[in-house]
């Protein structure tokens, strides 16, 4: 988690200084909906390189969607520790798979 804490606190200062000719400031600038877009667009294109199966390209898109995702982040603030916390909340749950309803198709 060092990198996405560090790459958090580089887009926070970003946030903070609002450096010329620096993408992540561009995405402040435009606001929550450009974030949201660019977030949705890079979890289509994770989605679609793991389909084709090409690990490097899914990695490639996964590192895209994290970064896009910790600018959501900052913009909505939230932080690492407040995703940590859930997620370890989450680990403390046992047998918490879902039952699916399942449909007779004879009926």
């Amino acid at each position: 988690m060092d990198y996405i804490k560090n790459d958090y606190q580089t887009i926070l200062s970003r946030r903070e200084a609002q450096e010329e000719g620096s993408y992540t400031c561009y995405l402040f600038d435009k606001g929550i909906d450009k974030i949201l877009k660019k977030v949705g667009e890079e979890s289509t294109e994770m989605v679609i390189a793991a389909k084709n199966g090409i690990k490097e390209e899914t990695v490639g898109e996964i590192c895209d969607l994290i970064y896009h995702t910790l600018v959501m982040m900052v913009d909505q603030n939230i932080t690492v520790e407040d995703v940590e916390a859930e997620l370890e909340k989450r680990a403390m749950k046992t047998g918490n798979l879902k039952q699916f309803h399942q449909v007779d198709k004879n009926s």
